[in-house]
């Protein structure tokens, strides 16, 4: 299926609730906050030292329901590691929603062997990228 994934040292996050799940997750997110200006982001080795924003990611997961939320919470300094550190090239597909926009999975593992995808949007016209989602996947 997918050969080429990240390995990350990052572990899963853990929690009984969804609220235990999202206050760690929160907190990771405004440690890198704070590092920047405006808009929230890290930077990308694949895409040469590019910004990665990570403002629409939890746009996103507000949409899902509760449990959603959890299971992709779990992943998210997984998911920043991944994209701080992949070399690796992802699967890349046009945007089927948006025009002028891509779409880039990277595969990654955590270190127990568990599988995940994160998803990030290009948009061609800016040159933007921005996190979308994590997820497991088999």
């Amino acid at each position: 299926m997918h050969n080429k994934s990240y390995t990350v040292k990052a572990t899963v996050l853990s929690g009984r609730s969804y609220i235990d799940v999202e206050r760690k997750a929160r907190a990771h997110y405004k440690t890198i906050a704070s590092r920047t200006r405006r808009n929230p982001y890290i930077r990308s080795k694949y895409f040469k030292k590019d910004k990665i924003f990570l403002k629409l990611f939890w746009e996103h997961v507000m949409q899902k329901h509760e449990g959603d939320r959890k299971r992709r919470l779990k992943y998210y300094t997984c998911a920043i590691e991944l994209l701080r550190n992949t070399t690796l090239s992802p699967d890349t597909k046009m945007n089927p929603n948006g025009a002028r926009e891509w779409v880039h999975r990277f595969y990654g593992r955590t270190s127990t062997g568990l599988r995940f995808c994160v998803q990030v949007k290009h948009d061609v016209k800016s040159g933007n990228k921005f996190f979308m989602s994590v997820f497991e996947t088999k």
